[in-house]
């Protein structure tokens, strides 16, 4: 079987809305998929602001900013199908919206940009809403690219996606493991700011600091960190825990950047290095990485040196995955709830049972 679809990702590190169509072919239960044309629309500052500011409206205001961006987003997507000549092609949409609560203790999760809209928009079917199913059955709705790691990227041991949180997928015991590790580009990005750009590209603000280890030790000992998986990150961890704990050490920018970068390596290791305990074989392990934090090359130098002390070695792929992996496996999941195929393991969020998560919005008349 063959499916042609497009997944829309749009991270809490607010860098914008990631496109991408991708077509999937199926044989015999194995899966490879084609990715077809991407793209990644930037936010200007006011719609940024607003997404970065909406846990804190009136319930009116907070549904019809939820209107608002899917207006925008399902107006993008007509844009992508006439730039790149899709008419007739695109067989449907899963968008993942733009988190704005997640509290999974009280079952609740939300995401801006409902696809009743961008459905009424495109009249294309549109599948939206893929968490909260999983969250209802007492899951943590996340993370959500394990599934795809699974079936569409499988021959690597471990699978980090630094984006705005980064997170982590691997066996164990013959069973996907996965859950968010930390706060990372988030704060980086909230850091850089203060030096007046959106990021620290290449990391070479945090490359000219120098580590502060009070600072790291008091960001290694988070209460979160002691917690066992199944568990996920809300965007406000990093924005309300995090970023103000840094703050209150009054440390220059470029040193805070550098400390953060090692926290961030340091909590992806003490993650890796029990799993390489149990792992009896003689070849080095691989990780692979993707998401923005794969472009920061203080951070992938950090990462890579203190892993090589396990013998993990870490492989990036091709740009196009890195930027736009979470926006090809959420396509994906859109097609398997077409097909009625659970789309999370409960084994990943500690559901009830593994789901058929997201709700389904057919842009056409019936």
């Amino acid at each position: 079987m063959i499916y042609r679809a497009i997944g829309l990702m749009s991270g809490s590190s607010l860098d914008g809305l990631d496109i991408a169509f991708v077509t999937f072919t199926e044989i015999g239960g194995k899966w490879s998929f084609a990715l077809e044309a991407t793209t990644c629309i930037q936010y200007d500052e006011n719609l940024k602001q607003q997404l970065n500011k909406a846990t804190t409206l009136s319930a009116l205001d907070y549904h019809l900013l939820d209107v608002q961006f899917a207006t925008f987003v399902g107006n993008q997507i007509n844009l992508f199908i006439e730039q790149n000549n899709l008419q007739h092609q695109v067989q449907l949409i899963a968008s993942h919206g733009h988190t704005t609560f997640h509290l999974p203790a009280k079952k609740l999760t939300a995401q801006l940009g409902n696809g009743a809209t961008i459905a009424a928009i495109t009249q294309l079917p549109v599948i939206s809403d893929v968490r909260m199913l999983d969250v209802a059955f007492g899951g943590q709705g996340a993370p959500i690219v394990p599934i795809g790691d699974k079936m569409l990227f499988a021959g690597f041991d471990f699978y980090v996606n630094i984006g705005g949180i980064a997170n982590i997928s691997f066996i164990h015991n013959n069973t996907v493991v996965a859950f968010d590790i930390c706060a990372a580009n988030k704060v980086l990005n909230m850091l850089a700011q203060q030096l007046g750009n959106a990021y620290d590209e290449a990391g070479n603000w945090a490359k000219a600091g120098q580590i502060n280890t009070d600072l790291l030790a008091a960001l290694n000992v988070l209460d979160y960190y002691q917690i066992p998986y199944p568990k996920s990150l809300a965007n406000s961890f990093g924005e309300t825990i995090v970023y103000p704990l840094i703050m209150q050490y009054g440390i220059g920018i470029q040193d805070s950047l550098c400390t953060y970068v090692q926290h961030i390596c340091m909590q992806i290791y003490s993650v890796v290095a029990p799993q390489c305990l149990l792992t009896n074989n003689d070849k080095p392990l691989t990780l692979l990485l993707t998401g923005g934090g794969a472009f920061n090359t203080y951070l992938v130098q950090q990462l890579t040196a203190v892993l090589t002390t396990i013998h993990v070695e870490v492989v990036l792929p091709n740009e196009q995955i890195i930027n736009y992996k979470e926006a090809i496996v959420m396509a994906f999941v859109g097609v398997l709830r077409w097909r009625e195929e659970a789309t999370v393991f409960k084994t990943v969020t500690g559901a009830d049972k593994s789901s058929i998560g997201g709700a389904l919005w057919l842009g056409t008349e019936a």
